[in-house]
């Protein structure tokens, strides 16, 4: 079925100039982009070459209606249902038709896969926007388009990218399979081993935390040739969910994110053909890595819009609640934290933007990302605590939506990267940088 939606968003706003694109190194011609910039309040002008410098939050006119037309997506197909999936544990099944529907499944694949043929940024917004509803929803797209399209898109044979890619923009979920009971934040510490036979690989081992994998039809496995050549072993395979000897265990009864499925695999002699090897062997752990890097991005930006969502539905409360005879709003202690987490939130969507934007126009983005990924976290653990107060009492009932971000939140400090590990990352990038 057609995505009228985003779709067409996208191929009205394909002519815009992009601000960030590689050509242009940031540097934006007012010549073709002035009636973007003219928006843009307080847009400097380098006096030396008559540049304009664009605010990170200017988009291009693809991404404002991509941006608006996820965001009437999500108060209308999304919001109705949140409570009922989070209390049920499960996925409505509208809803991921719906995502698929609306192209938010293959934002980066291109057109000629079925795909909506977008850009990064664009997919950071979407997340964005649907975690302002429901993180759970968030991060099911988010694992979709930075994690397992990126991989088929850049690493798949043109077989694999015709069997796969439109099946992924279309109607099939897939889901990454890296983490093991030994093998958590040490990931390429990893037990499961695929045995060469002939012109066939055969797996065995487990996997855990493997998001999405309740309605997963093909799952991306990490696992070692070699176990003698340690992490340089690891190699990407590509599995259907029908494969015989694979076993999906039950999902995990978790805190939050309850709707995003999490489940336990196995893999008893599981025989995959060698063609199913998904770009070159011992390579794996590179893609891992590389994926993983931009998943962080995707990963701050859930975080973002989970706090953004969090506190746009608790400012309204204190505006009407009253109480000694003025709204709560009114006094200054409020005010002023407040104004503190709103200052919070402005400075982790700048370093998620500018995280997205680093990637897109290929330049270094790991020390950034790790930033944004770690400072979003923290942030939206802060709001949605703060929000809980803010509401009193009724902010600590299933009546209202804030407990729910509050518990959706802490997963934003441990996947994809634990926060000791994102400073971690940082601080090895911070120590090169300063060699002489």
């Amino acid at each position: 079925m057609a995505a009228p939606l985003v779709r067409n968003c996208f191929k009205l706003g394909r002519n815009t100039v992009r601000p960030w694109s590689l050509a242009s190194a940031w540097k934006v011609q007012p010549s073709v982009t002035r009636s973007i910039i003219s928006k843009a309040a307080g847009a400097e002008r380098a006096s030396a070459n008559d540049v304009l410098y664009a605010p990170l939050q200017t988009f291009t006119e693809e991404e404002a209606m991509m941006k608006e037309a996820v965001k009437k997506f999500a108060q209308e197909r999304i919001a109705p249902l949140v409570s009922k999936m989070d209390e049920d544990s499960c996925m409505d099944e509208s809803v991921i038709h719906g995502l698929f529907e609306q192209g938010l499944m293959g934002i980066e694949i291109p057109e000629q896969y079925g795909g909506t043929g977008s850009t990064f940024f664009s997919s950071i917004l979407v997340i964005e926007e649907l975690a302002k509803v429901d993180p759970s929803v968030a991060v099911m797209c988010d694992i979709q388009n930075t994690l397992i399209n990126t991989l088929f898109r850049d690493h798949g044979t043109e077989e694999q990218k015709q069997c796969y890619l439109t099946r992924l923009a279309k109607d099939m979920i897939g889901s990454f399979c890296l983490s093991e009971a030994q093998s958590g934040s040490d990931a390429f510490s990893l037990k499961t081993r695929a045995d060469k036979h002939k012109d066939y690989y055969t797996i065995n081992g487990s996997k855990l935390w493997i998001s999405s994998a309740e309605q997963a039809g093909v799952f991306l496995v990490m696992a070692n040739v070699d176990p003698s050549a340690g992490y340089k072993g690891i190699t990407c395979f590509i599995l259907d969910r029908d494969t015989e000897g694979l076993h999906i265990g039950k999902k995990e009864n978790k805190l939050g994110l309850r709707a995003s499925s999490t489940c336990p695999l196995t893999f008893d002699n599981v025989k995959v053909p060698e063609k199913n090897v998904l770009g070159q062997l011992g390579q794996g752990y590179k893609y891992a890595i590389g994926m993983l890097n931009e998943g962080r991005i995707g990963i701050a930006a859930q975080m973002l819009g989970l706090a953004q969502g969090c506190f746009d539905n608790t400012i309204p409360y204190t505006k009407q609640r009253v109480q000694f005879g003025k709204r709560i709003f009114d006094f200054q202690g409020m005010q002023h934290q407040i104004a503190h987490v709103a200052t919070q939130l402005e400075a982790a969507r700048l370093l998620t933007y500018n995280a997205a934007r680093l990637r897109e126009t290929g330049r270094p983005f790991i020390k950034e990302a790790c930033m944004a990924k770690y400072f979003a976290a923290e942030v939206a653990t802060l709001t949605s605590s703060k929000c809980i107060e803010w509401m009193g009492g009724v902010g600590f009932t299933k009546d209202y939506p804030i407990e729910k971000y509050y518990r959706d939140c802490k997963i934003g400090t441990i996947y994809e990267g634990t926060t000791n590990i994102q400073l971690t990352t940082m601080a090895k990038v911070i120590d090169q940088e300063y060699e002489a």
